[in-house]
């Protein structure tokens, strides 16, 4: 079974990406933290019948790389998040978004803006 799409994502008044899901739950998931956990190969490697290759860049500070440019739905299964410095190929789905979810709540991550 699939997790469920959220009935609303928007953005927080404090900044954060605000997912309010179908039993009425609110994420609050604060922009540094989700581009620190972007899912694409560029930002976290790939694993490759069972061998992993690793990212070859060490993660820098780019101008606008924490600040939303937009969020465009994927399928019926995730999210793509476009960022201000160009980065957009990190997709988001449901399952991964809840579980950041829950590790915001677990080690207290809030949003830092």
């Amino acid at each position: 079974m699939g997790y469920p799409a959220p009935k609303t994502i928007t953005k927080s008044p404090d900044g954060a990406l605000r997912l309010i899901w179908g039993d009425g739950t609110t994420s609050d998931l604060p922009l540094q933290f989700l581009r620190r956990e972007c899912p694409c190969a560029h930002c976290k490697g790939e694993t490759i019948l069972g061998k992993h290759y690793a990212p070859l860049t060490l993660p820098t500070f780019v101008e606008g790389m924490n600040e939303l440019a937009g969020v465009e739905p994927v399928g019926s299964y995730a999210i793509q998040i476009s960022w201000k410095d160009g980065h957009k190929t990190g997709i988001y789905t449901w399952e991964y978004l809840h579980l950041l979810s829950r590790k915001t709540e677990e080690e207290g991550i809030q949003n830092s803006k």
